[in-house]
């Protein structure tokens, strides 16, 4: 069997799973301990994030003619790819937060929703929290004026209706 014949398996089971993703991030992952991939796999897998090793000239045949075919410049040394189908910044946002506890953890860069970010700019998405988060926030700001104006009516309600304080009798 020709080598090509071996390889096309791991290229099309790449461009299967980046087919569908939102977001794809390239982490150099030199000088983890054992520990602390496990660790980092864990994390990852509990947020729905997919993460494999594989070689980068795997990678590069696979992000050819897609979104991610910014990334192939960032192939360079030993490379590991995160993706989400669910969450665009969950990958960026799972990944920096370990990076503080490992920093051997280097992200190296990222497409986001078709846009290409490097090193800084998923920094930068990292920081945006998840869906729930900000849909929470939108959900709980439009609630608070109509629970201000439900506080508002119940006071001038209890006002109108307690009873009058009664005048001094007049001497």
């Amino acid at each position: 069997m020709a080598k090509i014949e071996l390889k096309r398996p791991v290229v099309e089971e790449i461009s299967a799973g980046i087919k569908d993703a939102q977001s794809v991030v390239l982490v150099d992952y030199r000088g983890l301990t054992v520990e602390q991939d496990t660790q980092l796999r864990k994390n990852l897998r509990e947020a729905g994030i997919t993460y494999k090793v594989y070689k980068n000239t795997m990678m590069n045949f696979a992000f050819k003619g897609t979104a991610f075919e910014g990334l192939t410049p960032y192939l360079a040394g030993p490379s590991a790819m995160a993706y989400s189908t669910t969450d665009a910044t969950a990958p960026a946002r799972v990944l920096a937060d370990f990076a503080k506890q490992a920093p051997n953890l280097e992200v190296k860069a990222g497409v986001v929703e078709g846009n290409l970010y490097d090193a800084a700019g998923m920094a930068k998405i990292a920081e945006i929290p998840s869906r729930e988060v900000l849909l929470g926030r939108l959900f709980g700001s439009m609630q608070s004026p109509i629970t201000n104006l439900a506080r508002v009516l119940s006071q001038i309600a209890e006002k109108d209706s307690a009873p009058a304080a009664e005048a001094p009798a007049e001497a």
